[in-house]
C-alpha cells in the first residue's frame, strides 16, 4: 500500500496547535500508541518526509518492499522542517525522516519535544568545490574559501577542512565551530555566504564548500567534482527515520528500519543519485 500527501510550508501555522494536543490527550494518530510495541499493525505506518531524497526512498520502499514484508506505509511529504516534527510529537504521523542529529537535538530543546533517532539512513555530503585549483594541495595561503554562515552547517565546513588536513581546529571544537574555533588557517582566508549562494560564489573565490542539494542543483556531481567529501561513516549529519520516544518498538517502526537499511535500498540510493545522496546505515550516535 502507497499513499502520498503533499503539505507545503503554510500547514506549519499548524504545529502550534498539534504540540498542544499531545499534552492534553491522544491524538488523532493512525495506529500510534504511547507505548509503540502494542501499536495497532493492521493500521499503515505514517512518515512524515521532505520530497528529495526522504519520500522518494519512502515511495520505493512502499511500492518495492513495503507489501511483501507485510508493512503498510503512507507517505506525507512536508516542505519545512517544523512541521514533520511536531505532527510525529503529536501523534498525527507515527514517524519521520528528514533530519540529522544536531538538528534534531536543538528541536527537542528548543520545542521541548521528545523525539528520538532509529536507524541511519543516507547522508547528503558537503563537498568542496573549486574552478580555480585541482587538488587539496594546490590552496596556499592568500587564497579565499567560502563557507556557509548557518550555525550547523559552518561547523560541518570548517570539520571537512579539518578532516582534510587543510586547516586545524581547537581542542574541543564541535558541530557548533566557527571562524574562532580555527587554530591555525594555514594562511586561508574565508568567506561567509548563504549556503544557497555559495554555487554562484565559486567564479569569486578560490574553494567553496557547498552543501549536497545545492551542489547538484548547480549540476555539479559531488562523486565526481568533489576536492573533499564528507563520509558517510559515523557521520553526526546522516538523516535518519525518527519517532516519538517510546514508539521505536511498534513493529511497523522496526520493519521500516529494517527495509531503509536493505540491499535493495542502499543500490536504489546509489543509482539514482550518482554521489549526491550516500547510503548511511548504522546506529546514530
Amino acid at each position: 500500500m502507497r499513499t502520498t500527501v503533499k503539505f507545503s510550508a503554510a500547514a506549519a501555522a499548524t504545529a502550534a496547535l498539534a504540540l498542544g494536543l499531545s499534552a492534553c490527550g491522544t491524538a488523532s494518530d493512525p495506529g500510534s500508541t504511547s507505548d509503540g510495541a502494542t501499536a495497532d499493525t493492521s493500521k499503515p505506518l505514517v512518515v512524515a518526509a521532505s520530497p528529495t531524497p526522504h519520500a522518494d526512498i519512502l515511495n520505493f520502499v512502499a511500492k518495492n518492499l513495503a507489501e511483501k514484508d507485510g508493512l503498510k506505509l503512507e507517505v506525507k511529504e512536508f516542505t519545512d522542517y517544523v512541521l514533520p516534527n511536531t505532527a510525529t510529537q503529536s501523534g498525527e504521523v507515527g514517524a519521520n525522516f528528514f533530519q540529522h542529529k544536531p538538528y534534531l537535538d536543538d528541536f527537542n530543546k528548543k520545542k521541548g519535544t521528545d523525539i528520538v533517532p532509529v536507524v541511519n539512513v543516507e547522508l547528503e555530503p558537503l563537498g568542496l568545490y573549486s574552478k580555480k585549483v585541482k587538488d587539496l594541495g594546490d590552496l596556499k595561503a592568500g587564497q579565499t574559501v567560502a563557507i556557509p554562515n548557518d550555525t550547523t552547517n559552518e561547523g560541518r565546513a570548517l570539520k571537512l577542512l579539518a578532516d582534510n588536513g587543510v586547516i586545524t581546529l581547537k581542542d574541543g571544537a564541535g558541530t557548533d565551530a566557527n571562524l574562532s574555533s580555527i587554530k591555525d588557517a594555514k594562511g586561508l582566508k574565508f568567506k561567509e555566504l548563504e549556503a544557497a549562494t555559495l554555487p554562484r560564489a565559486l567564479n569569486d573565490v578560490d574553494a567553496a564548500i557547498i552543501n549536497g542539494n545545492y551542489a547538484i542543483e548547480a549540476k555539479l556531481k559531488p562523486a565526481e567534482d568533489s576536492l573533499a567529501l564528507e563520509k558517510a561513516k559515523d557521520n553526526p549529519y546522516s538523516n535518519f527515520l525518527a519517532v516519538k520516544r517510546g514508539n521505536e518498538k511498534d513493529p511497523r517502526v522496526q520493519k521500516l528500519a529494517k527495509l531503509l537499511n536493505s540491499p535493495e535500498v542502499k543500490k536504489y540510493i546509489n543509482d539514482t543519485y550518482d554521489g549526491s545522496v550516500v547510503p548511511a546505515f548504522g546506529a546514530v550516535k
